[in-house]
């Protein structure tokens, strides 16, 4: 391919730089940009009309003059070269390594823009994934090929139950391949080294993959982290019959950068800044998760967003919910209490966890054992509300009982610790250590057969 070499730069605002008189230019297009010292950087283009292409260069625009700048328009969009190789590797958002490694040479380069699963090809998820936290495995269970996003807020322990989540994932069929793509966003290198230095220490890089954002980087390099990561998760899982999950943080981040650029194009605003389109950006992502008919990987997929002020009907998590499948939230009043990790589990919801548990997946009493905790819990937050009305005294011995089960219910089976990896059988198990608190005329929701065989070896009555 003859690439033609431009000489029009106009002007240079910030990370964008202005060339005219270009012919053929197609959105999203890499550019090599050469500077007078002979240095040449990278950038994509952000707009072309009428002759003219807007760039903005992955780095700085330092050094760059408008005379004797050379531009070369390569004719092709971002591309990832892809093998085995890249496990146990850590990136930079653009997929250099970041590690001091070699590159990837790869076995083949694939645009990371990637392409939707046909809705007829997709097999229905009915696999379950133990992340070995109670109040995700126990009430709302992750199946593999779900987008399941955590919703959280500044300041709370989202990135620790990231790690937590990548270093503890599995499969619990014998056999199986699993592997984690983590993708950053627009974290701070103090972030950054947290997550380079915890995968390391447990051993969780010689199945991960790591690419890291920095807040520094340009804000167009937000936008291609995760659909770098995707790549690499969709050429693990549909070519190499790998499990791949993938955990990005923060998809706050990536949407303050799509609205930095909607705004650099000069684009008619949506609700708050965010551009119109971003509903559908955001489900370019999201749907790149799911299982496929006749292929033996899946991708599944966490994705870790900070709500601004706690807003849940903010424009990114109102919209995330509508293309996800459920929530996990992040409670800052369990943050307040130091319970880790602070999963409120009432808004909480996982829409495809019934395909994923049961006798042969789970254990046969799992439905049962997380509509009585959540009853149950539901009840104890009710009658701590109605208590500092009207005092303890004025309630019930059963309310009081429930008061106590609340209480408990966050200690024990909210709380654990950051390294404290939990089965699904242990966790149904504290579910019924917790029932005997209550007489057995309200467990309403489990059958009776599994309280005689799970639940009466807790109970002192």
């Amino acid at each position: 391919m003859n690439l033609k070499e431009y000489q029009t730069v106009t002007n240079i605002e910030g990370p964008l730089v202005f060339v005219d008189k270009v012919e053929n230019i197609g959105y999203n297009e890499i550019v090599e940009v050469k500077l007078p010292s002979g240095e040449i950087r990278k950038g994509q283009v952000l707009e072309t009309s009428k002759g003219r292409a807007v760039i903005q260069l992955f780095g700085s625009t330092t050094g760059l003059g408008i005379e004797k700048t050379k531009v070369k328009f390569l004719g092709e969009t971002m591309k990832l070269a892809v093998s085995e190789e890249l496990l146990g590797r850590v990136f930079n958002g653009l997929g250099d390594p970041r590690d001091k490694g070699p590159a990837i040479m790869g076995e083949k380069k694939v645009d990371i823009a990637g392409a939707a699963i046909n809705p007829i090809a997709r097999e229905k998820p009915s696999d379950f994934i133990q992340t070995g936290i109670s109040t995700i495995d126990g009430l709302n269970t992750l199946v593999r090929g779900q987008k399941l996003p955590i919703f959280s807020g500044s300041g709370l322990p989202h990135n620790e139950l990231a790690v937590q989540i990548a270093r503890q994932a599995k499969v619990r069929m014998k056999g199986e391949n699993f592997s984690v793509v983590f993708a950053a966003v627009g974290i701070t290198h103090e972030e950054a080294n947290f997550f380079m230095k915890d995968f390391e220490r447990t051993g969780a890089l010689e199945r991960s993959v790591l690419f890291l954002n920095l807040a520094d980087d340009p804000s167009v390099e937000r936008l291609i982290t995760p659909r770098m990561a995707l790549t690499t998760a969709e050429y693990l899982a549909f070519e190499k019959g790998m499990h791949v999950l993938v955990i990005i943080t923060d998809m706050t981040n990536y949407c303050e950068a799509l609205r930095e650029i909607a705004g650099a194009r000069k684009e008619v605003p949506g609700r708050r800044g965010y551009p119109g389109y971003m509903y559908t950006d955001l489900a370019s992502i999201y749907e790149r998760a799911g299982v496929i008919k006749g292929k033996k990987g899946s991708v599944t997929q966490l994705s870790i967003l900070s709500m601004p002020s706690d807003d849940i009907t903010h424009p990114i998590p109102d919209l995330t919910g509508y293309i996800t499948e459920g929530q996990i939230v992040v409670g800052r009043d369990l943050h307040r209490k130091g319970i880790f990790p602070p999963i409120d589990v009432l808004p909480c919801l996982s829409r495809l966890m019934n395909l994923g548990i049961g006798e042969g997946k789970t254990r046969e009493d799992h439905r049962g054992v997380a509509d009585q905790l959540y009853a149950a819990y539901a009840t104890g937050r009710d009658l701590r509300s109605l208590s500092a009305v009207v005092g303890e005294e004025a309630l019930t011995e059963i309310d009081r009982k429930y008061l106590k089960f609340a209480d408990a219910f966050e200690g024990k089976f909210i709380r654990q610790g950051k390294s404290e990896d939990r089965t699904i059988e242990q966790t149904l198990d504290l579910g019924w250590e917790l029932f005997a608190m209550l007489p057995e005329k309200e467990l309403k929701r489990v059958k009776i057969a599994h309280l005689e065989k799970y639940g009466k070896k807790f109970r002192k009555d």
